[in-house]
């Protein structure tokens, strides 16, 4: 990979991951609700899951869902019963000293497991793909999947630090259940979008 696409495939990746959509809105309501501290392992396994997506479906992983097209169906399906319920989760999260033990941000294998489910990554990474490793070979993969943890980095750190600054202002109950309904409104809605636009 030259340097010259390198910087293309690092633009590409930044973008595709800074935007606003299911991860980022998850991340800033888990640096609202439990600050930076706890949501470390919700960033790790949004970081590093997607990464390790990629490299599956580099490989030939949606030759799958060309041989067996109600496989897309299925996944659609799943994708949203699970952004629902997680819609569910942010707008009904616990706000500080209630519910302490019910509230939890979501863990690092929830995070990759989720990857799996968020259309925006299918999105992300067949797009990726298609334009940065055009020769599926292995190592033209890896580089995009490397790109990816390094711009990851950048844009779960923002998206967690822009929450946990929020949180400074959502000390009122009544303010921070605002923000959570928002943002499971949000998540509702990316999901539309990213349905309706595939």
């Amino acid at each position: 990979m030259t340097f010259e696409i390198f910087i293309a495939l690092a633009g590409f990746a930044l973008g595709t991951v800074i935007t606003p959509g299911p991860n980022n809105l998850m991340l800033m309501a888990s640096g609202a609700n439990f600050g930076f501290r706890r949501t470390i392992p919700h960033m790790l396994g949004v970081g590093l899951g997607f990464p390790m997506m990629i490299v599956p479906v580099g490989l030939g992983i949606m030759q799958l869902f060309t041989l067996f097209p109600p496989l897309v169906r299925v996944m659609e399906v799943v994708s949203v019963v699970y952004m629902l319920w997680l819609a569910w989760k942010v707008a009904h999260a616990a706000t500080p000293g209630e519910g302490v033990t019910e509230g939890r941000p979501m863990t690092f294998l929830q995070a990759v497991a989720f990857q799996w489910v968020n259309p925006k990554a299918w999105a992300m990474a067949l797009g990726a793909i298609t334009l940065y490793a055009t020769d599926r070979t292995l190592g033209a993969i890896l580089w995009v999947a490397g790109t990816y943890v390094m711009m990851g980095c950048i844009s779960t750190t923002t998206w967690t630090v822009l929450g946990q600054q929020l949180r400074r202002i959502l000390t009122n109950p009544a303010r921070l259940r605002v923000f959570n309904w928002s943002m499971a409104g949000m998540l509702v809605a990316s999901l539309g979008a990213a349905l309706l636009l595939k």
